[in-house]
């Protein structure tokens, strides 16, 4: 969740202003390819191919394409979990069985989402995730994420922490993403790799 009043929010905000206005120049063309990428390149963890169960998300916008990375696992044989927004900006999931699997839903005026169609599994499906992959703008050299502000991801790894669920968490983006430095607040936890499509980045967290 954003804490606006502190001066790490507002430069949170400055930066994703940044980082938005950057991906809004992308091409279709250059989104699919960089997600055909970032498959192959996730694929290179071994916790990722080894995954029984792995937590992912449909990208929307300039984010780079989950799609082809979805269809990779599904095809391993891996169980893919997908969220389902909540009103209150937390996450219920559901399976991904293919994109038959999927139905568009707008949630007010927010941008429409691709989410499962088939039963909801409740908020803690995620903890019986061996490895969650995260939507992102930004990561820096200590693993801090710059999510979008929305505050649903914070809680999804509130509630990994507090079920005592160690999954390994990987933040998807684009090579340019991988910034210096990504304003941290309190509440932030740093993720363990990022992928780009152009390789794979570890990072020293506990």
């Amino acid at each position: 969740m954003e804490h606006g009043g502190t001066a790490g929010g507002a430069d949170k905000r400055a930066l994703r202003r940044e980082l938005l206005g950057a991906r809004s120049g992308l091409t279709a063309a250059g989104v699919r390819e960089a997600g055909r990428a970032l498959a192959e390149r996730a694929l290179e963890l071994p916790e990722l191919a080894a995954g029984r169960t792995v937590a992912a998300y449909v990208s929307v916008g300039g984010e780079p394409s989950t799609l082809p990375l979805l269809e990779a696992l599904r095809a391993r044989g891996v169980r893919v979990l997908l969220p389902a927004l909540l009103p209150d900006n937390d996450l219920d999931w559901g399976e991904y069985t293919g994109p038959d699997s999927l139905e568009q839903i707008r949630h007010g005026g927010k941008m429409a989402l691709f989410e499962p169609s088939g039963p909801r599994l409740g908020p803690d499906a995620v903890t019986g995730a061996d490895v969650v992959l995260l939507p992102g703008l930004a990561v820096d050299a200590h693993g801090m994420r710059l999510g979008r502000g929305g505050g649903s991801y914070d809680r999804v790894l509130a509630r990994l922490e507090g079920a005592g669920a160690r999954p390994l968490l990987v933040v998807l983006l684009y090579d340019t993403e991988v910034v210096p430095r990504v304003p941290a607040e309190a509440h932030d936890r740093p993720v363990h790799a990022v992928v780009t499509p152009s390789g794979v980045l570890r990072f020293p967290v506990t």
